[in-house]
């Protein structure tokens, strides 16, 4: 049944997967080791209400009614009543539900996910732990069974869902690896404690969802145009376990890309054909998270085009639907972060490998600040680069907790960031001089090596000659490095992810023969004739069914 990939682990027996997620026993009684007095909930009549109709549906299996009480009822009642603390203990609000297991799971997902995004000071270590048990219980629940589970749950509440667990994990490792203000009892915890949020289960859990659902082979039979029924198998059939398959390939991708495994992040999602619409990509969220992290691997594995190309699409589609993302949810709060960052990371693209985008992106990015940024990205500023890069990439971690005898005195939670930051900012200087290059060659269709390397040159010294023959030396090499780094694969259609052709993406061209470079233009005029002739037959089209709907 379990799967993982052996890249990652060379000894798995110890993590398998054999019936249940291994952890440490508990009661499942409720922790009062908190930084905060749990109080006795005197529960509002119109909450208790609400539970006890919500476990009803649930249990009925009402679909439509149980996304309505998930997406709006809930965030109501917790703007009302709970905005900066915890919902009721599972313990105050069993006896509402008949002591109903599967429901009091479901809850306290809700409710630790409330307590990871409202309220202060929380989580707590205990609140932890509490809550990774609780997602072990619902896995062991979905997983273990013999046949598909009676349980039907919005495709909204299946993507926060895997979404939560990924960034728990994410939020775990990162406060383990803070151990400036921690307490010896709690090192010794987390120390004793090693299976809780490891990675390993993580990954094991995320790979069992996709083995269980038979999600790959679907999404491999539905590309090439068949039934993906066909091939599913009885849970794959069942709507739970095939959009849970398919969102956990959304989780690999993340938790690939947080552990700086680029490859391996698009090489998830290989059956899936990117930047195009399906069956299973009609939550918005999932749809922005997976080109948020697919473009950024893309930019990290010198992608560029494609990396353009991701971000482009997907905030196109963002500022055609923005009005959805406007209500105040932690999820749109993610959703407009990322909006921020992608927009950062296509200027860092269109810097290191400019091309033609779509005007009105261009147009958000002169009329923001993202203009004054890629100016001085172009005249090599680094710590430009640098603080752009920073501000928009995804947190990344490191699987392994920090040393036994680790001090305080080294910061752990940013050395993975630093890592990847290196790595990143080694690629922009070995192409520093790239912008300065091209704006020369623009201006030319012939231009001598020496009257180039003079334009380049710190200027006459006293050993002209010498000092000439080495820097037209050193252009030689740039110029190199201009071919090389203006060449990268680019996927084509068809294709999976990392598949692709090497193309030239530059918008002009060279060669050198003897002393003299030739240049030619390569860079495609706008049609701007076609694309208002397609607006206006649009218009025409919308006026006509405005005028049917009249008659």
């Amino acid at each position: 049944m379990s799967y993982i990939n052996d890249d990652y682990v060379e000894n798995y027996d110890t993590y398998a997967y054999n019936g249940s997620l291994e952890y440490d026993p508990h009661s499942g009684e409720p922790h009062t080791e908190t930084d905060y007095d749990r109080q006795s909930y005197n529960i509002p009549d119109m909450v208790k209400k609400f539970l006890t109709y919500f476990r009803n549906c649930i249990s009925e299996g009402l679909l439509f009614e149980i996304q309505n009480l998930y997406e709006s009822s809930f965030p109501k009642l917790t703007e009302q009543y709970f905005e900066k603390k915890p919902w009721p203990d599972e313990t105050d609000i069993a006896y509402l539900v008949d002591e109903d297991s599967v429901f009091l799971i479901l809850y306290k997902e809700l409710y630790f996910r409330h307590i990871y995004a409202r309220v202060s000071g929380c989580p707590t270590i205990e609140q932890r732990f509490n809550s990774f048990y609780n997602y072990c219980d619902l896995f062991n629940y979905i997983l273990d069974a013999d046949q598909p589970v009676p349980l039907e749950l919005p495709d909204q509440w299946l993507w926060e869902l895997v979404d939560e667990f990924v960034y728990q994990f994410q939020s775990f490792a990162q406060y383990r690896a803070r151990i400036q203000k921690k307490t010896p009892e709690e090192l010794e915890k987390l120390h004793t404690q090693s299976k809780v949020w490891n990675v390993l289960c993580v990954l094991n859990v995320l790979h069992s969802l996709v083995d269980k659902s038979k999600i790959k082979r679907q999404l491999e039979v539905y590309a090439s145009g068949g039934d993906p029924d066909s091939v599913a198998g009885d849970f794959g059939r069942h709507s739970l376990y095939k959009m849970l398959g398919y969102f956990s390939l959304v989780g690999l991708l993340r938790l690939h890309s947080l552990l700086g495994d680029y490859y391996q992040a698009i090489k998830v999602l290989e059956n899936i054909e990117l930047n195009k619409k399906s069956q299973y990509s009609h939550v918005p969220a999932c749809q922005i998270s997976t080109s948020y992290y697919v473009g950024f691997a893309y930019m990290m594995m010198r992608r560029y085009s494609d990396a353009i190309r991701t971000f482009s699409s997907i905030l196109l589609y963002i500022q055609r639907t923005k009005q959805l993302f406007q209500s105040r949810t932690y999820q749109n709060d993610q959703i407009n972060k990322q909006t921020e960052q992608m927009y950062h990371l296509l200027a860092i693209c269109l810097v290191l490998h400019p091309q033609c985008i779509d005007e009105s992106i261009h147009q958000v990015l002169r009329e923001k600040n993202y203009h004054e940024k890629m100016y001085k990205m172009q005249y090599g500023e680094l710590s430009e680069f640098e603080t752009c890069f920073i501000f928009a990439c995804p947190k990344f971690l490191s699987p392994a907790p920090p040393p036994l005898d680790a001090t305080g005195d080294y910061d752990y939670v940013k050395e993975a960031t630093k890592r990847q930051t290196q790595v990143f900012m080694d690629e922009v200087r070995q192409q520093k001089m790239l912008p300065t290059i091209r704006s020369y060659l623009k201006l030319y269709t012939t231009l001598p090596l020496s009257k180039l390397a003079t334009f380049m040159g710190p200027g006459p010294s006293q050993n002209d000659s010498r000092d000439l023959k080495e820097e037209i030396e050193a252009l030689i090499i740039h110029l190199l490095c201009f071919k090389h780094k203006m060449k990268n694969v680019v996927w084509t259609r068809g294709t999976s992810g990392l598949e692709g052709k090497f193309q030239s993406g530059s918008e002009l061209d060279f060669y050198i023969d003897h002393e003299m470079i030739h240049i030619a233009d390569t860079k495609v005029a706008h049609r701007y004739g076609d694309f208002f002739i397609r607006k206006i037959l649009k218009f025409e089209d919308l006026n006509r069914k405005l005028r049917m709907i009249k008659i």
